[in-house]
Formats: C-alpha cells, sequence, structure tokens
C-alpha cells in the first residue's frame, strides 16, 4: 500500500509502514510542511496514496467525503507521543493486509476501528 504521513506524525512512522513492505512518504520529507488540508488531500488522491494523519478534521466526512479520496486513517488517540502512535500503527498494520482501503475512512483509537466506506 501507498501511504502518506501527515506532518503531525512522527517521521519513525513512515520507516514503520515501510519496513512493513508499504511505501510510505512524510508529509515533511516532501517538503509540504504547512500546505493547506485540501492540497494533502489532492496529492493524496493524484498520488494514489492513503493519509495517515491525528488531524481530527479530516474525520469530518462532510468537508473530506471518503468516496473521494485515496484513503484516510484518522488516528483519534488521547495521546500523541512518538512511542504511543508508533504502538498504535504497530497494531494496525497487520489488519490492512487484504483490506482495500480507497473511498475508506479508518478512525483508529486505542480500542477499536471504525470504518465509513464512501456513500
Amino acid at each position: 500500500m501507498r501511504f502518506k504521513l501527515d506532518e503531525n506524525l512522527p517521521v519513525e512512522a513512515a520507516d514503520l509502514l515501510r519496513r512493513a513492505g508499504h511505501d510510505a512518504l512524510s508529509v515533511l520529507n516532501q517538503s509540504l510542511g504547512g500546505e493547506a488540508d485540501r492540497r494533502i488531500v489532492e496529492l493524496c488522491r493524484d498520488e494514489r496514496r492513503i493519509l495517515v494523519t491525528l488531524d481530527l478534521d479530516f474525520g469530518d466526512v462532510r468537508n473530506y467525503p471518503p468516496g473521494e479520496s485515496h484513503g484516510l486513517i484518522v488516528l483519534r488517540t488521547r495521546q500523541q507521543d512518538k512511542a504511543h502512535i508508533i504502538e498504535i500503527l504497530d497494531r494496525i498494520i497487520p489488519l490492512l493486509e487484504g483490506e482495500d482501503l480507497a473511498r475508506k475512512l479508518w478512525v483508529v483509537d486505542e480500542k477499536r476501528i471504525r470504518v465509513r466506506g464512501e456513500k
């Protein structure tokens, strides 16, 4: 799978996804820090990448309909330190296998994953 990690995630998160065999880029590594959310979503769609972010705005399906994306994963965690984010991502990586995230929104917290598809 192809991922783009938002600037609010540690660059080590991209390393974790790459070690699991995925193609992962960071917004920061691409010098896209500070770009508007809309622009990031457009780039992900154009590049056929799934956006991974802590930004809860992306969980608003009225502003970011899943059907208009190549996939969104919003991490809705109580803690946002590097170790906790890596732990959450490490937990969901095996669940990605065999999944088609295109046109879907995954909202991931410590206990569950909620999936919304296109309408």
